[in-house]
């Protein structure tokens, strides 16, 4: 289809902008052909008319569909220009975080100015072996592909680092080289892969320097080769040095610093060997303070200093020499210091004694003098004659400044020399791959030479560039056999003649330099008059006659002239130069020797180095031959001829390009600048790679990726069995014009834009489909929805209908309800009307009748009234008159008497006026007038006693009137005493009125007092009934502090419980930490060991070489022999001499085994001490509680079985001493017959009586060995028995060992029985006093707690007084102390369990001591029959004549012959499927068995030496073979499992049978063995497991993630050139499937080889760490596999792998924990990434990624579809905030090679030993059952 038909509505573009320097814009209508302005849109949504070009018409570049956005290769994109390209690094470096991108086969580097976390050790182990296209860019990428070409094609090969200053070309060619330093590793113990990477800081420091664009800028050029050796391990490195910039060393810009090295020297000034070079700060050396700026953020010059001190040390840089070249460049730093004085204008002088010049030549070693005069003069000559000329003050300064760049120009050449020569190959290199990190593209705003020689550079290196472009790509056409078409490129020839041919610019250049008045302006002239106008690539300024401009490919660039010829010479005085030869500092010298050598132009120094700043000095004399001449190259010319070798080196050599970007000039983190960047693209040759690939094919499909992608462009009919002939059917009727595309042998070639035109038709098809679909369920909605809205209605109507019937019947029954009522009501009504009415009727009848009945009354009663009314009247009235009369009288005779009263009165008042005056005239006399009171009070008495007296003398008056008359005169005297009564009466009157006041108010008052004693209870109640409220309020709060208190302490029981469940999981944390370290530890053992055994080999190969008649004998058995100890007790200081006395000839063993296994040891003691202790605890709080039962439980040993054993015992003595009566009659009848023919070895007697006496002597070891059995069983027995037993059994044995004819045998067995019953005695004797001891100690508790209970009511009652604040604060101090106490309690209970350990470990060393030299005595003297006599422990099951005991025996010189047959040379695939599981281990324990039985711990340690050896080699020589490694890694366990299950310890013995257990080891203890083995089973594990991932890491990438188990979820991306590997399945390509049956595969042979189920978890769970790992590695460095459909795929895989687990019944395992990550990751794909709550998910999901690996994954997340949108940037940045606190690991990628920690738990088997058979298919008939 037509370019223009593309141009429709809504299709976007890109328009040029000065600012952005393109900009997006959309079309608002259709192009037509013909139209001049294109209506467009721009993104901010501002309208625009774009107007074309009249004359080209060219319309703007299309943009790019969004789903191609971002992509990995720029070449993938449908269209290829620069604002495409443009916009795809930008949004990868913007959005993404994405700093690589490749654009065909070149790697754009963008400068991220930030360190980022991807050039890890994980980083590189996740791209080795990887395609390139498979994985996202990256340095490492090119590195592996070039790494993996040398090695495929055999051919070298070289990585062209370039770009400007500041874009990171030294780092990335630093990260290169790391990778191969990592991959490859070296293949001499040299450590050349550290020398590699060490010189670095050694060329960063001396040739690297701060300028205005970047700190650390290299200032020079340099080629690395990397050397490597068949095997293709590094070997050495040779480096080449190109145009050092030598005029920093005397001049450096504003903000600009000279070499570090000089910084680096001044920082550490303080240093102790640097005081003689007589140093200080950088700002007082003229050389170091011009740029204003001698520190860089960030970095610590004296530590950098540390580091390159370090490097020159690893590269064989002597000290001595170090500071040789210290001293050096700090004499350059003094010479800079040097000032000269004008004499004149021609002449001048150094000050005399010159302190710089003093110090340079102290540290040069030359004469001031000399060095002084030739400063300020210089030597000329002539044909005739020589003279010595002054020069002026600026000649002075300049041959200085000159001086000072030719040392230091010398000194980096001779530095580079001997990193050369440290690098060096030992061996012959059979390739090598070359690091090039030049300098890039440069113009500036005043170019000189230098420039000019970088861009020359470049102009050769694009050009070789180019060639190698275009050379690919005619391969590829050729390859796929389509027409080639020659492409236009830019071709930079003409501009390379401009500068290196005849008469080009050098030539000219130099041609100056040799005419003796040469300067810049004639040789520009020379310039113009020779290019100006013939060569359409040179022009000249318009304001300039000294300058030139030279269109170069990347951009045009003005020179300067000035300073050409001065540069170009670069000379320096022939005399300074000697003057330092002729230096006494040897160093010096050197540095000048290889100016004295002739040298070609075309071949290199014998370092390899290229020189290319040769200076020439102007001589005396003109040397006469070549030296003149070679003497007198100038510097362009070096560099012409050292550029040529470059690109002879690169032309032979496999290239690969990486360019590197500066995004923008500020060194700003992750800022883009469009106008910078597009500058370099065009300098760096990337957009002419671009365009080179747009001109021909740019979109390149394999058929079966065309039909995968755009199958759904294609109808049924259209599929045919042959994918090539589809596609071709298809392409023909979607695309017409046929030029459009080119069918190969397995691509389709496209031409630029047809994809993005197929996407457009895929997408159209898609959206309809998406649209027909929408329309059909949208329809089926509605359908479904109208349904059930008319069932609704229906429903509802019905419901309705029958709501109004229901509600008219209703109404009906209301109505006749309410008529029903009215009837009844109005009835009602009527009948209460009428009730009423009679009812009032009758009422108001009974009212009248009433009333006129009570007034009838009322008349009657009023008459009867007024009757006696007028009766009392009358009375009243006749009362009245006689009252009235009667008053009158009494009248009178009151007035009568009144007057006589008042005439009494007077006198009485008369009376006590005196009175009162007799008071007043005693105040006072209060204690008087108190006894007046009583007087007074008698005499009331007595008055009243008058009184009655005169009454009663009034009524006897009259009758007496006539005896009284006689006492006239008595009675007169007592008138007047009655007188002066009545005074004082009357004065008591008054004093009783006055009482009765005071009476009054004290009745008052004490009212007063009652009324308040009365409120004053009130309120005493109240007070007591608030009292009683806060009482129980107290209560409540008592009870509520008491429950509080309790849930304290609740509480502190559960953060302590939880505390110490925390705590244990740390512990087990720790422990499996020291477990992962240990088994790494072992891992790293048994890799120096192979590479011991590896260099032993060799080494012996070595030997036999000059002498091939000789073979070295194996001597492991024989060594080990000697490194292993049957006991293991024995101390590390007893164990080493003892072995050292026994074998003191013996070779030294290939492996130290003794201090492998004490090390070993130690470790099992400290754990087992830990338990130990643990136990110890535990068993002493138990044992005081059994101590009681224990002794009543003891049963009592009854009579009967004593007798049945007494009398069973007695009948195998009279047994046995009948059977010694018949050997020693047989003896004696032996030894009396004398006869020869009898007595010969061979006659039939003799041999007839040598089987009897055979016979017999079996039979008596048996029943020898049966009594000893019995007396065993005796002495077990007595332990149960009274002391009042004792004596009988005493008695007992007594008489048994008098029975006993041996005398020996009778004083051995009775010592044994006295030590036995001592034994016995001192044992029951020191067990009860600790069970007394104990019961002592409980009652002390038990004191002790009741002392704690009395005192914590105490203190609770204490607390229930304090308030409540201080009762909670009490509480919890109580509660802290009282832990504190208990932790001190159990830290003295430790310590003394401590030492009780220590202590018995000491004695049980001692007690292991003495009886290993009593058993090593009793061997000397004793066969191995009588020390089976001796019993090792009780055994309480008889052992049965002739049984099998499940031992097997053989010869101590079969002992190879086993090993060879059981280990070396069996198969396991026989055994795995024909025999029990672990055969092997039961044979071999069985003979460890009888050789435990035998007492022989020779052959003890030799069997198992053998067989660990045996296994190592069978496992080192099939290491591979996953059979091999899972039977023996079975086998093992299974011996292991074996040699704890027969160990005789308690531990192991729980679930053994009794038969079991009599077949438990009788005399050596293999602990330390059982150890070995526990670490030979770790090894082989690892080894296992590093099998099952060699064989798993190839399918776990295609299976889980490329592989498409459901078809069509995720279809086909565009790619680029560097095609990914295809997911559709192939043949070959592993599916989920494979994996699968590979883990099935794995699941059976382990379950056939018997290995232990919880063995085959842990195995399972290594699997599934490793899939789950390698799969979220390869997702983390993959964009296009971060899609939502790869994540449904993802969960897929995961759920199929979770199925196969529940079907092998291993969920439990921990397996399906590993792939949890990889589940979130998938997750995290598929879930909504817009909003905040999106965001809180995400964070709360995914809490088994790190923070890296979720940014990284939503950085990555890419639409396959254009249905799915990006995640947007600012949500990432909300989930980095959000997920700001969490505390990670920082590394971006999981360990792969992580293996857990694994463990062995005891196992053990149900087999018995007895019943073992051994098939004759094992070859061991030289075995023989016991």
């Amino acid at each position: 289809m037509a370019a223009s038909e593309l141009y429709t509505k809504y299709a976007r573009v890109w328009i040029p902008d000065p600012e952005e320097v393109w900009k997006s814009a959309e079309l608002l209508k259709d192009y037509k052909p013909g139209d001049k302005v294109l209506q467009l849109r721009l993104e901010e949504g501002k309208d625009l008319e774009y107007s074309l070009d009249p004359k080209t018409k060219e319309l703007p570049p299309l943009r790019n569909p969004d789903i191609l956005v971002g992509e990995n290769d720029l070449t993938a994109l449908s269209y290829l220009h620069e604002p495409a390209v443009l916009h795809n690094l930008k949004v990868r470096f913007i959005d993404s975080k994405l700093i690589y991108t490749y654009c065909g086969i070149v790697l754009v580097a963008i400068n991220p100015y930030e360190q980022l976390p991807i050039y890890g050790e994980d980083i590189i182990n996740a791209y080795s072996g990887q395609n390139m296209g498979d994985m996202d860019p990256h340095i490492f990428a090119v590195a592996e592909e070039a790494y993996k070409q040398m090695a495929r094609d055999e051919r070298n090969q070289s990585i062209i680092v370039s770009g400007e200053s500041g874009a990171g070309k030294t780092v990335s060619a630093k990260y290169a080289m790391r990778y191969f330093a990592t991959v490859s590793g070296s293949a001499s113990e040299a450590n050349v892969e550290e020398k590699v990477l060490a010189s670095n800081p050694i060329m960063e420091s001396i040739g690297n320097a701060k300028t205005t664009r970047n700190d650390n800028s290299s200032r020079f050029g340099k080629y690395i080769e990397i050397g490597f050796d068949k095997r293709y391990r590094i070997i050495g490195a040779n480096m080449r040095t190109y145009l050092l910039e030598k005029s920093r060393v005397v001049f450096q810009a504003e903000e600009e610093r000279n070499y570090h090295i000089f910084y680096q020297l001044c920082a550490s000034a303080a240093l102790p060997e640097f005081k003689t070079l007589r140093l200080g700060n950088a700002n007082y050396f003229h050389y170091t303070k011009q740029g204003g700026s001698p520190v860089i953020d960030g970095v610590d010059d004296a530590k950098e200093m540390v580091n390159t001190r370090q490097a020159c040390t690893l590269l064989g840089i002597s000290d001595s020499y170090q500071m040789g070249i210290f001293r050096i460049l700090a004499g350059i730093l003094h010479l800079g210091n040097v000032e000269f004085a004008s004499r004149d204008s021609d002449s001048c002088t150094v000050p005399p004694k010159h302190e710089p010049l003093i110090i340079f030549c102290d540290l040069m070693g030359v004469e001031y003098e000399e060095m002084a005069h030739w400063l300020c003069h210089r030597k000329l000559a002539t044909a005739t004659e020589t003279y010595i000329k002054p020069i002026s003050k600026l000649h002075a300064i300049n041959a200085r400044d000159a001086l000072a760049k030719h040392i230091y120009a010398n000194l980096f050449n001779w530095i580079v020399d001997h990193v050369n020569k440290a690098l060096h190959a030992t061996v012959k290199q059979h390739s090598f791959i070359g690091v090039l990190d030049i300098y890039g593209f440069e113009t500036f705003e005043i170019n000189s030479f230098e420039q000019f020689c970088i861009n020359y550079a470049n102009e050769k290196l694009q050009q070789q560039f180019n060639m190698h472009v275009f050379k690919l790509e005619q391969e590829e056409y050729m390859k796929e056999q389509i027409p080639w078409t020659l492409i236009d490129f830019y071709d930079n020839q003409p501009c390379i003649n401009l500068i290196e041919a005849k008469m080009g610019v050098l030539d000219l250049l130099d041609e100056e330099c040799k005419m003796p008045k040469g300067s810049d302006d004639s040789w520009a002239q020379k310039l113009y008059n020779t290019h100006l106008n013939k060569c359409a690539l040179f022009e000249k300024p318009r304001l300039s006659n000294k300058a030139f401009i030279i269109k170069h490919f990347a951009d045009k660039v003005e020179y300067q002239c000035e300073g050409f010829l001065e540069k170009n010479k670069d000379t320096v005085y022939e005399e300074q130069i000697k003057v330092l030869k002729s230096s006494k500092f040897k160093l010096l010298p050197e540095l000048f020797q290889d100016e004295e050598k002739v040298l070609s132009p075309t071949s290199a120094t014998p370092s390899g180095r290229v020189p290319l700043s040769r200076m020439p000095i102007k001589p005396a004399k003109a040397r006469p031959g070549q030296a003149s001449k070679e003497h007198k190259k100038t510097v362009g010319h070096q560099f012409r001829n050292s550029l040529h070798l470059l690109m002879e080196t690169l032309n032979a050599t496999t290239p690969h390009y990486v360019r590197c970007i500066k995004p923008n000039d500020f060194k700003f983190p992750f800022t883009f600048d469009e106008k910078r960047a597009v500058q370099q693209l065009r300098a760096c040759g990337v957009l002419e790679t671009i365009r080179i690939s747009a001109a021909g094919f740019p979109s390149r499909w394999t058929y079966q990726e065309f039909f995968s992608r755009y199958r759904v462009l294609m109808k049924q009919r259209d599929v045919l069995g042959d994918r090539k002939q589809t596609c071709k059917n298809v392409l023909e009727k979607l695309i017409q014009d046929k030029d459009k595309y080119q069918f190969g042998k397995t691509k389709i070639f496209f031409r630029a834009g047809q994809v993005a035109y197929l996407e457009k038709i895929r997408a159209d098809k898609l959206r309809a489909a998406c649209i027909r679909i929408q329309k059909t369920i949208r329809g089926w909605l509605m359908r479904k929805k109208y349904m059930r809205m008319r069932k609704a209605a229906i429903t509802i109507q019905r419901h309705v209908r029958g709501y109004q019937a229901r509600c008219y019947a209703k109404f009906l029954r209301r109505t006749r309800a309410a008529i029903t009522i009215q009837k009844f009501q109005r009835m009602y009504v009527v009948r209460k009307r009428y009730q009423c009415m009679r009812d009032a009727t009758i009422a108001l009848q009974a009212l009248l009748r009433g009333y006129m009945v009570r007034n009838k009354y009322q008349m009657m009663l009023r008459e009867h009234k007024s009757v006696v009314i007028q009766k009392h009247v009358r009375g009243w009235l006749a009362r009245r008159r006689y009252g009235r009369t009667l008053r009158a009288i009494v009248y009178l005779q009151c007035c009568y008497r009144r007057m006589m009263a008042k005439r009494e009165l007077k006198k009485l008042k008369i009376e006590a006026r005196s009175v009162e005056r007799y008071k007043k005239l005693h105040i006072g006399l209060e204690n008087k007038i108190m006894q007046l009171q009583r007087k007074i009070d008698e005499q009331n008495k007595e008055y009243k006693s008058l009184l009655e007296k005169m009454s009663s003398l009034e009524i006897t008056y009259s009758t007496e009137t006539e005896k009284l008359r006689s006492d006239v005169e008595r009675l007169r005297m007592s008138e007047e005493e009655a007188k002066n009564a009545t005074n004082r009466v009357l004065s008591l009157q008054e004093e009783i009125a006055k009482l009765r006041r005071e009476l009054h108010q004290t009745q008052s008052e004490k009212k007063s007092i009652e009324e308040w004693a009365d409120k004053y209870k009130h309120e005493t109640e109240q007070l007591v009934s608030e009292l009683k409220e806060q009482n129980s309020l107290l209560k409540t709060e008592k009870e509520e502090l008491n429950r509080r208190i309790h849930d304290q302490a609740r509480e502190i029981t559960e953060s302590m419980e939880k505390k110490l469940v925390e705590e244990t999981k740390q512990l087990e944390l720790d422990l499996n930490d020291e477990r992962l370290r240990y088994q790494n530890l072992l891992n790293e053992f048994s890799r120096l060991e192979e590479r011991y055994d590896d260099l032993k080999d060799e080494m012996n190969l070595m030997v036999s070489i000059p002498k091939p008649g000789h073979k070295r004998t194996d001597s492991t058995h024989s060594s080990n022999e000697s490194e292993y100890t049957f006991s293991s007790e024995i101390t590390e200081a007893e164990d080493l001499p003892l072995r050292m006395e026994q074998e003191p000839s013996e070779k030294k063993a290939p492996l130290d085994m003794s201090l492998f296994l004490k090390l070993q040891k130690r470790v099992s003691e400290l754990e087992q001490e830990k338990q130990s202790l643990q136990d110890e605890l535990d068993r002493k709080e138990e044992q005081a509680l059994r101590a009681k039962a224990k002794e009543e439980e003891r049963p009592p040993i009854r009579g009967a079985e004593l007798e049945y054993e007494s009398l069973k015992r007695q009948e195998l003595e009279s047994e046995n001493k009948k059977l010694k009566n018949e050997l020693n009659e047989l003896q004696k009848a032996l030894t009396e017959t004398r006869a020869p023919e009898v007595t010969a070895p061979g006659a039939p007697a003799y041999r007839v009586l040598l089987d009897q006496l055979t016979s017999v002597s079996e039979e008596l070891e048996v029943r020898k060995e049966e009594v000893l059995i019995l007396r065993s069983q005796l002495v077990s027995q007595k332990e149960a028995i009274q002391p009042k037993n004792t004596m009988t059994d005493a008695t007992i044995l007594l008489e048994d060992v008098q029975k006993m004819k041996d005398k020996g045998e009778i004083a051995q067995a009775y010592i044994g029985l006295k030590e036995t019953n001592r034994l016995l005695e001192s044992q029951l004797q020191s067990q009860k006093k600790s069970h007394e001891n104990e019961l002592e100690s409980l009652r002390g508790e038990i004191q002790s707690l009741k002392e704690e209970n009395n005192r914590q009511q105490q203190l609770l009652a204490q607390n229930l007084q304090l308030p409540p604040e201080a009762r909670i604060e009490a509480s919890l101090q109580h509660e802290i102390t009282r832990l504190t106490n208990e932790n001190l309690d159990l830290m003295e209970q430790l310590e003394k369990q401590d030492k009780t350990v220590r202590k018995l470990k000491k004695q049980l060393k001692v007690f292991a001591k003495k009886i290993g030299e009593l058993e090593v005595g009793q061997m000397e003297n004793i066969s191995p029959g009588q020390i089976i006599d001796e019993p090792i422990r009780p055994v309480n099951i008889p052992r049965k004549e002739k049984d099998f005991q499940g031992m097997l025996e053989y010869k101590k010189e079969d002992e190879q012959k086993l090993v060879k047959n059981l280990i070396l040379e069996l198969k396991p695939r026989g055994v795995a499927v024909n025999l029990i599981p672990g055969l092997p281990a039961y044979i071999l324990f069985m003979c460890v068995r009888h050789a435990d039985y035998l007492n022989d711990d020779q052959k003890v340690r030799s069997l198992l030496t053998s067989t660990i050896n045996g296994i190592k080699k069978v496992l080192k020589k099939r290491g591979d073979d996953f059979e091999t490694v899972s039977f023996w890694l079975s086998n093992t366990c299974r011996f292991l499992h074996c040699l704890k299950q027969y160990s005789g310890e308690e531990g192991f013995m729980k679930h053994n049978t009794p038969r079991q257990n009599e077949h438990c080891l009788t005399n050596f203890d293999l602990a330390e063995y059982r150890q070995v083995l526990s670490d030979l089973a770790i090894q082989i594990y690892q080894q296992l497991v590093r099998v099952l991932e060699n064989i798993l890491q190839p399918m776990i990438v295609s299976g889980m993630l490329e592989h498409e188990t459901i078809q069509g979820v995720s279809g086909v991306k565009p790619t680029g050139l560097r095609k990914r590997t295809s997911s559709i399945a192939d043949e070959g390509t592993y599916t989920l499937d494979s994996i699968i049956r590979q883990l099935n595969s794995f699941h059976s042979v382990m379950c056939q080889h018997g290995m232990d189920p919880e063995l085959i978890k842990q195995v399972v769970k290594q699997m599934f760490y490793i899939i789950g790992a390698v799969t979220l590695n390869n997702l983390l460095l993959r964009k296009d596999m971060c899609s939502w459909s790869k994540g449904m795929q993802i969960r897929y895989n995961v759920s199929q792998l979770e199925e196969w687990l529940r079907d092998k019944n291993l969920m439990n395992s921990g397996a399906k924990e590993t792939l949890e990550p990889l589940i979130q990751a998938a997750q995290l794909l598929q879930v909504k990434k817009k909003t905040d709550e999106d965001a809180e998910a995400i964070c709360s999901m995914c809490n088994a990624l790190t923070t890296a690996q979720i940014v990284k994954v939503l950085n990555l997340y890419t639409p396959v579809n254009e249905f799915e949108e990006r995640v947007l940037v600012s949500f990432i940045r909300t989930i980095q905030v959000r997920l700001r606190d969490r505390k990670d690991s920082p590394q971006l990628l999981m360990d792969a090679k992580h293996i857990f920690p694994v463990t062995f738990p005891f196992n053990p088997s149900s087999l018995a030993l007895e019943t073992i058979q051994i098939p004759a298919s094992l070859g061991l008939g030289f075995i023989s059952r016991v």
